[in-house]
């Protein structure tokens, strides 16, 4: 299982979908990057493979960062991948 993460601006969480193939995790992960090199501010729907129903929605201009990672392999004791941070006030 493949994980996408869409972190955003001025905003505390971060979005995630998964792919069961690389090929299609790469292929989410360039559809984000491409959407916010247009410069376009345009709608980006990203549905999650894993979890029926689940579907995020996220205007292009707002993403600070995306990051796509196999989950088996980079996932932490926390449960939570290495890349994104938050920090404390």
């Amino acid at each position: 299982m493949f994980i996408i993460d869409v972190s955003l601006k001025n905003a505390p969480v971060t979005l995630s979908v998964q792919r069961k193939a690389a090929e299609d995790a790469e292929a989410t992960y360039q559809q984000v990057i491409d959407a916010v090199r247009s410069g376009e501010q345009r709608l980006l729907e990203l549905i999650c493979e894993h979890q029926p129903g689940k579907k995020v929605s996220v205007i292009s201009s707002e993403v600070a960062a995306v990051q796509v990672y196999e989950k088996s392999s980079t996932a932490t004791s926390s449960g939570r991948p290495p890349g994104f941070f938050a920090m404390a006030e």
